[in-house]
């Protein structure tokens, strides 16, 4: 396999198609302004695309495509039917995932070296997982105390036209854990994708014209906010489905209320990572390592809040410095690569701009601590896995999320102390705890205010098992059953039968 990015970059033959439009209605369409703008491969500063720049009269038309499908050919299918597609989607995306993956390296910088293999991928389980929610949503039969023969039940039916807004920290996993629930569920969708990486949205829309998934059921435009904001406001949506920074997610919970949409919301994060003094070395190093430093920081359940109990603190605080510092750092088409680039000039001048402030405030750097500017990644986004000591909990750096491979090392002496300053922070989205006592593991477990807690591993994720945040950290739920109820709306049947 070639290491040269470049060259396995032009490779990829969606990127020899030219430039990218917008998917509306089943066909591929340039935007009404004729405007695109360009996609950058993080890992080399260069141009790889030409992407279509969708205003709010695409937004228009994406939407009367989502709803003509949602009353017409997709609503007509039983749910068998609606299954069957599904789980051919996930045959045909699986067929192509090694391309899928490649391109998402090129696009975002996702290191392609962590797929253990070209043949086998989990990402398409969660269409399989949800295929078969599509067979059994029904209501209930329900009792009532009227003094007539009344028969009362209910329906579960899909909420309708489904706006699914998503990042670019992990492209492919955001399309498909938005579009399983959408179409077991019944619903439609637009789909806009993150400017930074909207290369693997488009070529899943490619792909699903390879299935018979009827025109205008997924809609695609690609674009800035501006799109984003039309969508929100746009009355013929009935559902925004987000996955974003918490600012963002405040301004659609404003926008949002012109009608008065559904909306699940799964937001930002400064996850504790706890380590106990009795926790296994082998385990707990590379644990944590990789539960900040993976795809560069680049992950709203990051543990980027190391705590570490004290009796141990500098000797495992050595050995995660020298473990960051072996994490290979390069182009996401390398395969050799542990640590990739950060997306954009933007977030590599975000991330810089809080090492700066960290080291200001008195932060030590043990780990990294700048951007590479020599060598072959000097025109990259390349910030090597950092690690900053000599920091308290009311540091920027430690309070707010940076959003990059930057972890901070907190030592702790209870349980009691650990949980209270775990919690001391305005998101609640995801923990871990690294102990070889179970008791203090689910006893902390108990007093976290978080949606997810990981013991003795970190960033595990299924289908079935409900992933969402407390507090600033989001509402609702991504997979799991709690997910597809959050695409479905209960009505209530009365039929006076005497």
């Amino acid at each position: 396999m070639p290491t040269n990015a470049a060259l396995d970059r032009q490779s990829l033959p969606f990127l020899a198609r030219g430039p990218k439009r917008l998917l509306i209605g089943g066909e591929w369409v340039e935007s009404a302004s004729g405007r695109t703008f360009p996609s950058i491969d993080p890992s080399t500063g260069t141009v790889i695309a030409e992407i279509a720049q969708g205003d709010p009269a695409d937004v228009d038309a994406a939407v009367a495509a989502a709803r003509q499908a949602f009353e017409g050919p997709w609503r007509a299918l039983t749910p068998a039917a609606r299954q069957s597609i599904i789980w051919q989607i996930a045959d045909v995306l699986q067929a192509d995932m090694a391309e899928l993956r490649r391109l998402e390296s090129a696009d975002m910088g996702m290191p392609i070296g962590r797929d253990p293999s070209a043949g086998a991928d989990k990402a398409v389980e969660v269409l399989r997982y949800f295929a078969g929610f599509a067979t059994k949503i029904h209501g209930r039969t329900l009792p009532n105390s009227m003094p007539w023969q009344i028969l009362t039940y209910t329906l579960h039916e899909p909420v309708g036209v489904v706006a699914s807004i998503i990042p670019w920290n992990s492209p492919i996993n955001n399309v498909l854990w938005k579009l399983a629930p959408v179409l077991a569920s019944g619903c439609t969708m637009v789909l806009k994708p993150a400017e930074e990486a909207s290369l693997v949205a488009l070529r899943i829309g490619e792909l699903l014209a390879e299935t018979d998934l009827p025109a205008g059921v997924v809609n695609i435009v690609t674009g800035f906010g501006e799109a984003g904001a039309a969508l929100v406001e746009h009355r013929g949506v009935d559902k925004v489905a987000f996955t974003g920074s918490t600012a963002t997610g405040q301004a659609i919970v404003r926008a949002a209320a012109g009608n008065l949409k559904k909306l699940t919301l799964e937001l930002g994060g400064k996850s504790p990572d706890v380590v106990f003094a009795d926790a296994d070395f082998r385990r707990a190093v590379p644990g944590v390592a990789m539960g900040v430093f993976g795809n560069s920081g680049q992950a709203c359940c990051a543990g980027t809040r190391i705590f570490v109990q004290r009796a141990i603190f500098e000797e495992f605080s050595a050995a995660l410095a020298t473990y960051a510092a072996k994490l290979r750092v390069g182009a996401g088409l390398d395969p050799e690569t542990r640590i990739g680039p950060l997306v954009s000039q933007a977030q590599l001048s975000r991330v810089t701009g809080y090492l700066d402030i960290g080291k200001e405030a008195g932060a030590k750097v043990l780990a990294g601590g700048a951007r590479i500017t020599e060598g072959e990644l000097a025109n990259g986004y390349f910030v090597p896995p950092t690690l900053l000591a000599d920091v308290t909990d009311n540091m920027a750096v430690v309070r707010e999320e940076i959003f990059g491979p930057v972890g901070c090392l907190l030592p702790f002496d209870t349980i009691e102390e650990v949980a209270e300053r775990s919690n001391d922070t305005e998101f609640g989205l995801a923990g871990g705890i690294w102990t070889t006592n179970l008791g203090n593991a689910h006893r902390l477990a108990a007093l976290m205010r978080t949606g997810t807690v990981w013991v003795n591993t970190y960033n595990l994720f299924d289908p079935a098992v409900p992933f969402g945040g407390y507090k600033m950290s989001g509402w609702g739920h991504e997979n799991g059953p709690d997910a597809l109820s959050q695409y479905l709306t209960t009505k209530a049947v009365w039929v006076r039968t005497d």
